[in-house]
């Protein structure tokens, strides 16, 4: 009663052939083709997560502009823009 033989997995193929029509067994296989090709990718990332900074590809750089630091505003307001003239 060990390993199935091939006669098993015809019978089990038949099954397969005639429940879901050879239409949608491709499909099936498609969509667990997709599925594991995800869960290999999050596999990945979440042993990239566990590393130090260095080893791991950093995330792309954005520039920010320096922070204002004088407690003042920059936008002028309409009021100031008329005092001036």
């Amino acid at each position: 009663m060990g390993a199935l033989s091939w006669w098993h997995w015809a019978i089990v193929l038949i099954v397969l052939v005639v429940l879901f029509g050879s239409k949608k067994l491709p499909e099936a296989a498609r969509g667990l083709g997709q599925s594991l090709r995800v869960f290999k990718s999050e596999m990945k990332e979440m042993q990239n997560d566990g590393k130090p900074a260095e080893e791991a590809t950093p995330p792309a750089k954005r520039e920010l502009p320096p922070a204002d630091t004088s407690g003042t505003s920059t936008q002028t307001s309409s009021d100031d823009v008329k005092k001036s003239a």
